[in-house]
């Protein structure tokens, strides 16, 4: 049975760091993403990684202050998260698919979402 379990999210300041994890079980997987969304909002792109760290791909809203990593050995995808910001209040959610894309239709597997909230 394959599971994705978040974890990490909270309630920081503006320009606080946060870092989310996401556990892999079940299976291995070539390509694992994290998307977001928030209250009202469709749910969008923010970053994505192969197996092997060399292919990345980051949402512009997060370019430069997000940095998405994969341990494959433990089937783990990290989103570390620097100077947040109130515009990246979002419940986040892990991903894990083929095809590492931008694309929501590309994840077969996805995890129930941890909350991350950036408010002074």
């Amino acid at each position: 049975q394959v599971q994705l379990v978040e974890s990490g999210g909270g309630l920081v300041q503006p320009g606080a760091s946060l870092k989310l994890s996401c556990v892999a079980s079940g299976r291995t997987f070539y390509a694992m993403g994290w998307f977001r969304q928030a209250p009202g909002k469709e749910r969008e792109f923010v970053a994505t990684s192969n197996w092997n760290n060399i292919m990345k791909t980051y949402a512009d809203s997060v370019k430069g202050r997000f940095t998405i990593s994969r341990d494959a050995t433990k089937n783990i995808s990290y989103l570390q998260m620097n100077s947040l910001k109130p515009e990246d209040t979002a419940v986040y959610s892990c991903a894990a698919g083929r095809l590492s894309t931008t694309r929501i239709s590309d994840y077969d597997y996805w995890g129930q979402g941890t909350q991350v909230t950036v408010s002074s």
